[in-house]
């Protein structure tokens, strides 16, 4: 890992971006922490890091807030990183296919989906590999939000992360539903019920197909991206449970 910028925010926490094997990064940790402290990984959008940057980092002061280092990457495709061509094409076929009122199949799902989530995951895990041998981080380590399937995947295979919160506002292919499955972590699922993108019973289904013993789903009125500003207490709880 190597750090290409620190600063200080204007609540002391310490802001490093980093790239890893070229993929780039951000990490932010309470300034006041004086033993090791657990972690939050911050799954951000398909939108490139710097347009969704508000958003993170106020997701990151309020973990730092709890004693929480926080950290996100760029995913795949994203941001300045090379485009994906495949994923460019189903993309353009669902645009099509919306436009035109018609149903987004399977094979256009799985076509955006899959492939995005077989190449994050394990830079998802080699992050976590360099984050958690630094000093100043010692785990536990949980997950918020991002692409669903990305942290559904993440909470089958990555015995580190011990928590989840995941939000249900992304499109979900078929194989994941058989992987919700084999998901045991706690889990804070939360779902906008009018989101403009997002097939309700769908995300119902995959919520119903986590195997987890602890699930909460926290479903809310409004559109993708009418979050209510609560839910952030509550997902804060969630992770002090789990994380403490």
């Amino acid at each position: 890992m190597d750090i290409t910028s620190e600063r200080r925010l204007d609540d002391g926490v310490v802001e490093r971006e980093f790239t890893l094997d070229g993929i780039p990064g951000i990490l932010w940790t309470p300034a006041a922490a004086s033993a090791p402290v657990p972690l939050i990984l911050l799954g951000p959008p398909p939108l490139g890091l710097r347009r969704v940057y508000p958003r993170l980092v106020g997701r990151a002061r309020h973990a730092a807030t709890d004693g929480f280092a926080a950290a996100t990457i760029e995913l795949p495709g994203s941001g300045d990183r090379p485009r994906r061509p495949a994923a460019e094409q189903a993309r353009a076929r669902m645009r099509r296919a919306v436009e035109a009122g018609e149903p987004v199949t399977d094979e256009i799902v799985d076509a955006l989906i899959l492939p995005l989530v077989d190449e994050a995951v394990p830079e998802w895990q080699a992050c976590l590999d360099a984050l958690l041998a630094l000093p100043e981080i010692g785990g536990p380590v949980g997950y918020s939000g991002g692409v669903v399937s990305i942290g559904v995947r993440l909470a089958v295979v990555e015995p580190r992360i011990v928590a989840a919160g995941l939000f249900a506002g992304s499109l979900v292919p078929r194989a994941m539903f058989e992987e919700a499955r084999r998901v045991t972590i706690p889990l804070h699922v939360l779902l906008q019920w009018d989101d403009e993108g997002n097939n309700r019973q769908a995300a119902l289904d995959l919520f119903d197909a986590f195997g987890s013993e602890e699930k909460s789903l926290h479903a809310n009125m409004g559109g993708h991206t009418g979050v209510p500003q609560y839910e952030g207490e509550a997902a804060a709880r969630f992770f002090a449970r789990h994380l403490k």
